[in-house]
């Protein structure tokens, strides 16, 4: 899984991603400090099951700490976009191909408004804006490549086969296209399509295989502004959508956390002190800092979380080839716990583990209730499960 970091220059994209993934890149307060994309992982976090089957779990393709199981999910953070990137202002088409392999977008906005589209400072700007650019630069930079290409679909009986061998490298399946076109109400036999119809289809591709979240950052900022702006954000494009956060104090608290001066917990709404530190006036500010995260958190690992769980609508199950000591082969206790999208079957789960295991599945069976379960089964949330296979 790979999510990608956007927005326009300046909104403090840099600093959530560092905030995220702990990598100390660039941040500087001025626009274009991200040339080349920065790479990391952050942490999808949920409660780990081994609590409820009083065993302690052995976690092998994830964390566990506390209880709490950690998911790592790559992150790329890119250069910024000015309106007009897909023309080749700015940093022009490098951001747009970076994101080409993105499951999910986060998308960053300035929710106090101090800085314009282009990253300048000010006062009074509508971080709106900072969201729709970024959807309408990628949306122009799509119908773009189609547009390019729209020759050569034209002439093929089965568009939709044609579109994906022309956005092969765009993270999307032939059935997301043919799903986009409908929405579009587009035809995809020999498709004669406008750069209109383009831009039409581009945005309903997008919302399916790029869906977006926003992160309203710099909430900390005490402006009443920030607030009417924050609400205004979730006005315009949902609650569950846009996520008031932020990196800046995140990040302090990681740093404070890595120097050993305090016990944090990413997510939580407090910290411990370990030692004081010998600087006064970082003292206070880290003090300022515990008053704010026990009043508003600073919904970092909210927005990882909305990402992964809300937005790409993954579930967690735990396979186990012993359904009663929830073993693995060689009596690991319930080491992998493997993200698979809502509504995916037993068998697809059988998929995502190995080829050889879903071929030659015979059934799955539910750990908690030892039953015995259809290759269609539908997966639920948190399902502890066996696969039964004549594959060795």
């Amino acid at each position: 899984m790979l999510v990608g970091l956007v927005g326009a220059p300046n909104k403090g994209k840099s600093t959530i991603f560092s905030a995220m993934t702990t990598n100390e890149v660039a941040i500087a307060d001025y626009p274009f400090t991200t040339i080349n994309p920065n790479l990391g992982i952050a942490y999808a976090t949920k409660k780990c099951v081994h609590g409820e089957f009083n065993v302690q779990c052995r976690a092998r393709n994830s964390l566990c700490t506390n209880g709490i199981r950690m998911f790592p999910i790559n992150m790329i953070d890119v250069a910024g976009l000015v309106e007009g990137a897909h023309e080749g202002k700015g940093m022009g088409n490098q951001f747009l191909n970076d994101l080409s392999a993105a499951d999910a977008i986060i998308v960053v906005a300035d929710a106090s408004g101090r800085t314009d589209s282009n990253g300048n400072k000010g006062s009074g700007f509508d971080p709106i804006a900072d969201v729709e650019i970024v959807k309408g630069e990628i949306v122009e930079w799509l119908a773009g490549i189609l547009d390019k290409h729209m020759n050569m679909i034209a002439r093929r009986d089965d568009g939709a086969e044609a579109i994906y061998e022309v956005l092969a490298s765009f993270k999307v399946t032939k059935e997301q296209i043919e799903v986009a076109s409908s929405k579009a109400s587009l035809l995809l036999n020999k498709p004669v399509w406008s750069q209109n119809d383009t831009k039409h289809f581009s945005k309903e591709l997008l919302k399916i295989s790029k869906p977006y979240i926003v992160a309203a950052n710099k909430y900390d900022i005490q402006d009443p502004q920030t607030q009417k702006n924050i609400d205004s954000l979730k006005s315009k494009f949902g609650n569950e959508i846009v996520i008031p956060c932020s990196g800046a104090i995140e990040f302090a608290l990681r740093k404070a956390a890595k120097q050993e001066l305090i016990d944090y917990v990413p997510g939580s709404r407090d910290f411990k002190w370990i030692k004081d530190d010998p600087s006064k006036e970082r003292m206070e500010a880290l003090k300022y800092m515990q008053n704010f995260v026990k009043t508003k958190g600073t919904n970092i690992q909210d927005l990882i979380n909305s990402t992964v769980f809300g937005l790409l609508d993954n579930i967690t199950v735990y396979p186990v080839e012993d359904e009663n000591k929830y073993t693995d082969h060689f009596g690991n206790v319930l080491p992998d716990a493997i993200l698979i999208k809502r509504g995916s079957t037993a068998l697809q789960l059988a998929e995502k583990i190995h080829t050889n295991l879903a071929k030659g599945m015979l059934y799955a069976v539910d750990a908690r209730t030892k039953k015995r379960l259809a290759k269609d089964y539908v997966l639920k949330d948190d399902d502890v499960i066996k696969i039964v296979s004549a594959a060795k």
